[in-house]
């Protein structure tokens, strides 16, 4: 399936800065949509794309720096690129440290910013890619039954097959059968890619023995 275009949203007050930003975005084939103000950005909903924010430092009413702040409160992982005419260090190191891409003082030179929303694109793709692994794993743990989740826990505790048919009262052979569903069904190479799959998912030994099955 084609990824959808990128996108760029521009929030910025100015309404021919709002202009001039669009047509320069189009003009190099990238969707743009512009708001006056944070409450008329809220009012749409996220592209589907990768995407990122061109937001303006001062606005009426909240400031884009406020809205950083809240986007990462809600979890909305938007890369950011500031533009500002007022900018000052401290608040560009404020911006950078919250994880803005860049921040750009006007008059923006068109590379400058061009470069930054392909960073911040790019980085959007990154985070797609790797939630839409993190969601194929959790679809294969959920396949997981809960004695093979236990037994999973224990394999990562580096318990051996004996000790673990000892754990739970069951005999060797059916540790092993357990153990090899597990690996079949999570599609681990080796015990070490089993433990990496674990760690995305902040799976844990103890969270992983807290089956009470027969």
């Amino acid at each position: 399936m084609a990824e959808p275009r990128p996108s760029v949203l521009i929030v910025d007050d100015d309404p021919d800065m709002r202009e001039a930003l669009v047509s320069l975005l189009r003009s190099v084939d990238l969707e743009a949509k512009a708001s006056a103000s944070v409450p008329e950005f809220l009012k749409f909903p996220l592209p589907a794309g990768p995407t990122c924010l061109v937001l303006d430092v001062r606005l009426p009413g909240q400031s884009g720096l406020d809205f950083q702040r809240e986007l990462s409160a809600a979890n909305v992982d938007l890369p950011i690129i500031f533009i500002t005419a007022h900018g000052d260090i401290p608040m560009s190191v404020r911006a950078m440290k919250a994880g803005a891409v860049e921040f750009l003082t006007k008059p923006i030179r068109d590379q400058d910013l061009l470069d930054a929303i392909q960073l911040g694109l790019a980085r959007d793709r990154a985070r797609r890619k790797n939630a839409r692994a993190l969601a194929v794993l959790q679809e294969r743990f959920e396949t997981l039954t809960p004695r093979e989740r236990e037994v999973m826990g224990k394999i990562l505790k580096g318990r051996l097959n004996k000790q673990i048919a000892f754990d739970i009262g069951v005999t060797e052979a059916t540790v092993k059968y357990h153990r090899g569903q597990v690996m079949h069904k999570m599609k681990a190479s080796s015990l070490l890619d089993l433990g990496h799959m674990a760690e995305k998912l902040k799976l844990t030994p103890e969270t992983l023995q807290a089956w009470t099955g027969p």
